[in-house]
């Protein structure tokens, strides 16, 4: 074990301890030092995205700066309400008695980042358990190296360097933080990846949330409207292609549409892809590009496969010198192959033929269950059956990704795509323990002259649980004959 993981471990212990965060003015003052750190570093951030994954400025403020500084703010706006103790009601037999539920941070986190969204998933995740109150380790990915070297130097100049600290480094690093306890850990990545993370924390029985992924499908229904097409299918390549190419865990994986529509579906596609990015591998723009060898090695091996192959419509070219994969689309490639078995994450788009577009309820569902279910239509019954029937970490209509910026909606998956939840309230939520807290008065005490068990008391207590409003009249009647008050002298 590395002595540098334990003295990190130590120190953000020690700076817990101290209760100095838990303080709503330490918690403000973090949250707009976040702020500050973008304001015054923006160019550097977008410089290191670029390097890093090639996102055009518009991208990176769009999916990173812009994400995380719209979390800051209603963070700031909103820290005190969530802090505040939130009353319970107390059964009436309990009284005189009031209770509250009390948000307590859980102590040291560690959160690993994913290298996708490098900026974002650092700092989002952070702003949630710093609300919260808690010292924080931030493991950054070391395949975006720009983006945690920016984080490494910019965070400890901010924020406060005894309570948030960065750990740079690779694998390595990361088992080693993992054999250390935490009181929460926080992943986003791979399933391959969250089950290494759980099993290491079931160790210590440290609490995880898992944001990881798989095949986030969209169902295209038939739009009699020109315009309600043209809008939905831009919505679907920008839901496919603009998040960093296709590498993202709520992008787009596969659409399901009815068989006499997959023409329209593919040439609308076609020209959108045209207009957007181009149509020359060489000069393609507005893109990101493929983060490193591996995974484009590993992308492009599911265009191999000769049945895949054959099934592509348009696109397909690569360029291995510069790891660039132009988009393609796939009209119903093999489905035991694993460009639809295995979650893409790249920029290959393959679309599923039905017969009738309910079917795709029971394609999903044959399926682990995804991170988000895209579903466009104007049918209100689809609609009842795709909510009623699917089960899926998110579900929006008529769009794509956008229920990501909802603080006032919970991001996180279900069974296979993640445990738990965060944004907004939730983050906080995620990273609190929320205690219950019961204050009883020792004004009023009552003592049975009969046996503590016998039948009429059991009759009593069995009135008391059934109709809690009894259970108070009996308590102030004080059932002269069978209670006593036990007065003090």
């Amino acid at each position: 074990m590395n002595g540098v993981e334990e003295d990190v471990l130590g120190e953000l212990t020690t700076t817990f301890r101290s209760g100095r965060t838990r303080s709503v003015a330490w918690r403000k003052a973090q949250l707009q030092a976040i702020l500050k750190l973008l304001d015054e570093n923006e160019e550097e951030i977008f410089e290191a995205l670029k390097q890093d994954l090639g996102k055009h400025p518009v991208e990176s403020y769009r999916d990173e700066v812009g994400v995380v500084r719209k979390s800051a703010t209603n963070a700031l706006r909103c820290v005190e309400k969530w802090m505040a103790p939130q009353k319970a009601p107390i059964p009436l037999v309990l009284f005189p008695a009031r209770g509250a539920v009390v948000s307590e941070p859980l102590g040291v986190v560690l959160i690993f980042v994913s290298w996708n969204f490098p900026i974002s998933l650092t700092l989002d995740p952070a702003i949630g358990a710093i609300s919260a109150g808690n010292t924080i380790v931030l493991k950054p990915s070391e395949l975006a190296p720009k983006c945690s070297s920016v984080l490494a130097n910019t965070i400890p100049r901010y924020l406060d360097p005894e309570a948030i600290k960065v750990v740079e480094g690779g694998q390595d690093v990361s088992e080693q933080l993992l054999q250390l306890k935490w009181d929460k850990i926080f992943f986003t990545g791979s399933p391959r990846v969250g089950r290494l993370i759980m099993s290491a924390a079931a160790k210590h029985l440290t609490p995880v949330t898992l944001e990881l992924g798989g095949k986030c499908p969209t169902i295209l229904d038939t739009l009699s409207s020109s315009y309600d097409l043209q809008v939905a299918v831009k919505r679907i390549a920008g839901g496919k292609w603009g998040p960093c190419n296709g590498q993202a865990c709520i992008g787009i994986d596969y659409v399901l549409v009815e068989t006499q529509f997959a023409p329209v579906l593919i040439e609308l596609l076609e020209k959108i892809i045209k207009t957007f990015y181009g149509e020359n591998l060489k000069t393609l723009g507005n893109l990101a590009r493929i983060v490193n060898k591996h995974h484009f090695d590993r992308v492009h091996n599911l265009l191999k496969d000769p049945k895949v192959a054959a099934s592509v419509v348009y696109g397909g070219s690569v360029d291995e010198e510069n790891m660039v994969i132009e988009p393609t689309i796939l009209l119903n490639p093999p489905l035991d192959a694993d460009i639809m078995t295995e979650e893409i994450f790249g920029p290959l788009l393959p679309i599923i033929t039905l017969n009738n577009i309910e079917e795709s309820i029971q394609f999903i569902n044959s399926r682990p269950k995804p991170l988000a279910i895209y579903a466009f239509t104007k049918n209100d019954s689809l609609k009842e059956k795709i909510l009623q029937e699917t089960s899926s970490g998110s579900l929006t209509f008529n769009d794509a990704m956008i229920q990501f910026i909802c603080d006032t909606l919970p991001f996180g998956g279900v069974g296979q795509s993640g445990y738990g939840r965060y944004h907004g309230k939730f983050s906080f939520d995620t990273f609190s323990h929320e205690k219950a807290v019961l204050h009883r008065s020792l004004l009023i005490e009552l003592e049975s002259r009969y046996p503590p068990w016998n039948n009429f008391k059991l009759e009593f207590v069995r009135l008391a649980y059934d109709y809690d409003y009894l259970g108070l009249i009996l308590l102030l009647l004080g059932l002269r004959g069978i209670f006593r008050t036990n007065r003090r002298q």
